[in-house]
């Protein structure tokens, strides 16, 4: 370690630094004690056995075999984030890093912890960097679930609700834009030497946080068609993922109805995103009033949608919980 220029850094960025090993650890205890905890608390097991026993199996482990699609996409997706911002090519540490994020993200509320997560596997990127990194991982996805979500739900309120379809559709196209517009404007290489831009660099609060998101500035178009490819294929994945579960749990192979309430549900977790913990409540709740619109049970739409949540996130986190114990404090 340069001890020299640890001495000359900020107090607070000298701690961390000489303090990692420690801060490492005591992540990996809270995190652990966090999923225990979670565990215990969260998931209802009396209600698990039976609903295994009266679905239909085959298409249970047809879900469970898309989830190892999901996490491959999740990685492809991530791996191309960190070739491109933060220069890392290590195919195990970008691995690791997203399975840590999965233990640190579903303990804590919004997922939050997940930045600091995926951080953890790369000792020479500071946190700032990574979740820069993670944000803009996550920023595609989200604009696939908006784009889909806000036409998902124009045909719902049309079909159910008394709306006029153009108060439904100017709506739409003000959010849409929206989105589009921040992310033409972030992956614009005019926009980071616009007047506008360097006013704000001036600020010095602004300034070191507004040099890590000059990082944006490499991206380019190949990047950015890549990304979009490669999140709408995991979100089509987790669509027809919950799609089968509600199939294996009501015995009904409405698919098409299936997937439209899918795209409603992950659309008003986005719009309402939960506090809890692993993202339980708003999801559920979601599948619930959904569903029962659609016709199935309560109780349908609360297995699929739990059992899409340990299939997606309680087991990767255990995984990813494994390999931080395992992680080595030298």
């Amino acid at each position: 370690m340069n001890y020299t220029s640890v001495d000359n850094k900020k107090p607070v960025v000298r701690f961390f630094t000489q303090q990692k090993q420690i801060l490492i650890f005591i992540t990996k205890i809270l995190i652990a004690a966090g999923l225990l905890y979670y565990l215990v608390s969260s998931i209802d097991y009396a209600q698990i056995i039976p609903a295994i026993e009266d679905a239909n199996l085959w298409l249970i482990g047809a879900a469970l075999v898309l989830s190892f699609v999901n996490i491959f996409l999740q990685y492809f997706k991530w791996k191309l984030t960190s070739n491109n911002i933060l220069d890392e090519n290590s195919r195990s540490k970008i691995l690791t890093s997203l399975y840590y994020g999965f233990s640190a993200g579903i303990i804590t509320p919004l997922r939050i912890g997940e930045y600091f997560g995926r951080a953890i596997a790369f000792r020479n990127k500071t946190v700032i960097q990574v979740s820069i990194a993670t944000l803009i991982d996550k920023f595609f996805p989200l604009i696939i679930v908006v784009s889909l979500g806000s036409i998902s739900s124009l045909f719902f309120i049309y079909q159910f609700y008394v709306v006029s379809i153009y108060v439904i559709i100017a709506l739409f196209i003000v959010v849409f834009s929206l989105f589009y517009f921040f992310a033409l404007l972030m992956l614009s290489r005019k926009f980071w030497d616009s007047l506008l831009f360097s006013k704000i660099k001036k600020i010095k609060r602004m300034n070191s946080l507004i040099e890590t998101f000059k990082t944006l500035k490499v991206l380019d178009r190949k990047y950015f068609l890549k990304m979009s490819f490669i999140s709408f294929l995991f979100y089509t994945c987790f669509l027809i993922q919950f799609a089968i579960l509600v199939s294996a749990f009501s015995h009904h192979f409405y698919f098409l109805n299936f997937l439209w309430i899918a795209n409603l549900i992950m659309f008003v977790k986005t719009v309402i995103p939960p506090v809890s913990l692993g993202e339980l409540g708003i999801r559920e709740g979601a599948s619930i009033y959904f569903l029962t619109m659609m016709g199935e049970t309560s109780l349908v739409a609360f297995n699929a949608s739990i059992f899409l949540f340990i299939i997606n996130l309680l087991i990767p986190s255990l995984i990813g919980l494994v390999l931080l114990m395992k992680r080595s404090n030298a």
